[in-house]
């Protein structure tokens, strides 16, 4: 198997042991991305054992493709409809030979047909959780994956820019994030791991809002929240653009947000805790007039997924930062009810001066 790949293994099987945990199997792209280094993959699985190599159960088409970005010699290659991913997953497990093996399994992605073919097929197995687990394996980065979530960053200043001067009254969110999205694509960018946003004013205080069929009216903030990718790892930004005349509130909003995301950054270091990072900049925030306004999350992990839940910068966790951790901060804006709702989210990289901006588009106030 190419090294490092194996290195990811190696530490992946380091913390299955202490789990209690046999083998992980890994049926989801965002993972085999990872451990396996293949990004034109669709039905596939890896079974991680708690020692030895992996087994990878996949198509027959792609069974050479996955050999060559792997380096692995073997794999369980099944023909669908004679075979299918779950009765192939459940061969793996059974080659290990243990009378009731305790299997861990990722957050997301495991679809019901699968499940439902290995409690059948292996009825002594435990279904148990290794969300924690892969999260931390993949929390810190290396050189290539780097160097690939560098890449992606770069396509954000061309959709930034092509979303800055398409903004205007009339349109449409959904018609200023087409220009945005196309920019980004001849740029690059093998399209966004998250419904991205260009929100106007009113729904900016909603947790999970997207680009949809409102007009653009002059006279406010509008949000710009892009995503773009490279070869399998996500990157992200978002800036506020102030339309017209807008409530001078909404602007202090902007700037105390951007000082607090100076500060967030500044502090982040190689063993640092979250929970220290996220009560500075809380208490920054209370002593600017916003207290209690504050989302009690700062930012989350960027890797091969737009949020990772390792780290997670917030209130009260227990996360420590490494080097070569990738974040994402401010992730929140202020909650208050007619001016909040301004943000800003750049990509940061953990190092030992404290947190390098991996997006570069100018974090200022934008007026059109």
């Amino acid at each position: 198997m190419k090294p490092h790949l194996k290195r990811r293994i190696a530490a992946l099987q380091a913390l299955m042991g202490p789990a209690g945990l046999d083998a992980v199997v890994f049926p989801d792209r965002e993972n085999c991305i990872y451990y396996l280094g293949a990004t034109d993959i669709e039905c596939i699985a890896v079974v991680i054992p708690a020692a030895g190599d992996p087994m990878v159960c996949c198509l027959w088409l792609d069974a050479p493709y996955v050999k060559e970005c792997t380096g692995l010699d073997e794999l369980l290659a099944y023909r669908f409809p004679g075979a299918n991913l779950g009765q192939t997953i459940a061969e793996a497990l059974r080659r290990l030979g243990l009378a009731a093996p305790r299997v861990g399994f990722p957050k997301y992605f495991v679809e019901f047909g699968v499940f439902d073919i290995l409690r059948k097929a292996l009825p002594d197995m435990t279904f148990l959780p290794a969300t924690d687990l892969t999260y931390r394996v993949r929390a810190i980065k290396d050189s290539d994956e780097l160097a690939l979530i560098q890449t992606a960053c770069t396509f954000l200043d061309a959709g930034m820019e092509a979303a800055v001067a398409a903004l205007r009254p009339g349109l449409t969110e959904a018609q200023v994030l087409a220009e945005a999205d196309y920019a980004m694509r001849k740029a690059g960018s093998e399209g966004s791991t998250f419904r991205m946003q260009v929100l106007v004013h009113r729904k900016q205080l909603l947790a999970h809002p997207y680009a949809g069929q409102d007009v653009i009216e002059n006279g406010q903030p509008v949000v710009i929240h892009l995503g773009a990718s490279y070869r399998g790892y996500a990157a992200k930004m978002c800036r506020t653009v102030f339309l017209g005349r807008v409530p001078e509130e909404s602007r202090r909003i902007y700037q105390v947000l951007m000082a607090a995301q100076e500060m967030a950054v500044a502090a982040l270091v190689p063993g640092a805790g979250v929970a220290a990072i996220f009560d500075q900049v809380n208490a920054f925030v209370e002593e600017q007039g916003y207290g209690g306004l504050l989302f009690e999350h700062l930012g989350y992990g960027v890797g091969i997924r737009q949020s990772e839940f390792y780290p997670i910068v917030g209130k009260g966790l227990p996360h420590v930062l490494a080097e070569n951790m990738v974040v994402d901060l401010l992730l929140p804006t202020i909650y208050k009810p007619g001016v909040g709702g301004p943000r800003i989210t750049d990509m940061i990289r953990v190092g030992d001066a404290g947190g390098a901006y991996m997006t570069t588009y100018p974090r200022v106030i934008v007026s059109k």
